[in-house]
C-alpha cells in the first residue's frame, strides 16, 4: 500500500521501534488504549496484546479492511474518522480513561495535542511519535528557543518526557526530518487552576510576538497602563515558567474585575 501525502502518511517499518513505542505506555491508570492513525497495523500488533481494551481512529478508508484482515478481533473497534473531529466522550464506547498513542501525522501533530487537552479529563496518558522539532517544543523548558505556546499549555496539565529519537530510515516513505517519541502523563494536580479560556488567551497573546516584552504584547488585555509598570512585564514570554503564566493570568483577571467594577459594567 502506497502512503498518501494527503493523510501525512509515513508508515513505520521497524518492528523494534514499534514494540518500543508500545512498551512506552505505563500500563497503569487507564482502561482503554486509543491508537490514532494505525495505518497497516505496525504498532497495533503490539498494542492489541496489552491487557486493555483497544480501539483505533483511522481517516483512510482503505486502511480499515487491511487492519480487519490482519486482526479479525478489531471489527467494531476501528472508527473511520478524522481524529480531530471525534468526540472522545463518546469514543471509545468503553467506560473509563484512555491512553492515547500513535505514529501521528506530522501535518496535524500540534492539533492532536490540543485535542488531547480538550479531553484531558479522560486522557491520563499519551505516547506518540512526532517530528523531532515538535516533540522538543512540547517538552521544552523555559528559556529555550523551542519553548512556546504548546509547551506552556501542555505542561500546565501534563508531565512530559522525550523518550528516544527515530531516524527517517525507519519509515516508508522516509520523512525529510528526524522523529522522536514522547510520553505525557497527566499531573495529579494541574499547575493551572485558572480559567482555561483566559489562560490560553494570555499565553497565545504573549507568544504572538515572542521577541517583544510582555508590556507590549499584553497591553490590550487591561485598560490601566500603570498595570504594566511591574518588572515582570519587562520579560519576554520564553522567560516565564508555566506557574508564572498562571499567576499572570490571575493578575490580569483580577485587574479586569476591578476595572469592570469601577466603570459600573
Amino acid at each position: 500500500m502506497k502512503a498518501k501525502k494527503s493523510y501525512g502518511q509515513h508508515f513505520l517499518t521497524s518492528d523494534s521501534i514499534a514494540e518500543r513505542i508500545a512498551d512506552s505506555l505505563s500500563g497503569t491508570g487507564y482502561a482503554n488504549i486509543l491508537e490514532v492513525g494505525p495505518g497497516m497495523g505496525m504498532l497495533s500488533q503490539y498494542l492489541i496484546k496489552k491487557p486493555k481494551s483497544y480501539y483505533a481512529v483511522e481517516a483512510d478508508r482503505e486502511m480499515i479492511p487491511i487492519l480487519e484482515e490482519k486482526f479479525p478481533d478489531l471489527k467494531g473497534h476501528i472508527m473511520l474518522s478524522d481524529f480531530l473531529k471525534v468526540n472522545l466522550n463518546e469514543f471509545p464506547p468503553e467506560a473509563g480513561s484512555i491512553a492515547l498513542i500513535g505514529n501521528y501525522p506530522y501535518n496535524i501533530s500540534s492539533q492532536i495535542i490540543f485535542q488531547m487537552l480538550e479531553y484531558m479529563d479522560r486522557i491520563p496518558e499519551m505516547v506518540g511519535m512526532f517530528q523531532k522539532e515538535m516533540a522538543e517544543r512540547i517538552v521544552a523548558e523555559p528559556g529555550s528557543k523551542t519553548y512556546g505556546v504548546i509547551s506552556v499549555l501542555t505542561q500546565a496539565y501534563y508531565d512530559g518526557k522525550l523518550l528516544f529519537s527515530v531516524k527517517p530510515g525507519s519509515f516508508n516513505p522516509p520523512p525529510k526530518v528526524n522523529s522522536a517519541v514522547i510520553r505525557l502523563v497527566r499531573r495529579e494536580v494541574p499547575i493551572s487552576d485558572v480559567d482555561n479560556r483566559w489562560f490560553r488567551k494570555v499565553v497565545k497573546q504573549a507568544f504572538s510576538q515572542r521577541r517583544k516584552m510582555l508590556r507590549n504584547t499584553l497591553k490590550g488585555l487591561v485598560e490601566d497602563p500603570s498595570f504594566f509598570l511591574d518588572q515582570e512585564f519587562n520579560e519576554r514570554p520564553e522567560q516565564l515558567s508555566v506557574r508564572d503564566f498562571v499567576n499572570l493570568t490571575k493578575r490580569i483577571l483580577k485587574q479586569r474585575e476591578l476595572e469592570s467594577g469601577s466603570t459600573g459594567l
